[in-house]
């Protein structure tokens, strides 16, 4: 593993920028495993995705993505991606706002218990 690769139950993710106003990870979500439903009060995000397929959940809306398809986040809205297909599923987020770390993440739900 890289030093900046963090590993988590649903998958992992490699930071590839980190600056004072945005930062980029590749994020890598193991087939059938979601992120925790989650909001932001100090960063926007864009999610890209490069490989797979994805069930995003917007506030109410259920969105599915492709390879070469993109959501946008904004500040406060309650978010979720899933791996909807076989093989990994595989992203990049862009995060822009006035702080990054990982704090910022107030977790609504979860499937491994850290809600």
């Amino acid at each position: 593993m890289a030093d900046d690769e963090s590993r988590r139950p649903w998958g992992f993710y490699e930071n590839l920028t980190d600056t004072d106003y945005h930062k980029v990870k590749r994020i890598t979500v193991y087939q059938g495993k979601r992120l925790s439903l989650q909001r932001h009060r100090r960063r926007t995000e864009h999610w890209y995705v490069i490989k797979g397929e994805a069930l995003v959940t917007l506030d109410d809306q259920g969105i599915e993505l492709t390879a070469g398809e993109a959501v946008d986040i904004g500040l406060g809205q309650i978010h979720r991606i899933e791996n909807r297909g076989e093989g990994d599923l595989v992203f990049i987020e862009i995060q822009t706002g006035d702080y990054f770390g990982e704090d910022d993440i107030e977790r609504l739900e979860d499937d491994f218990g850290r809600a």
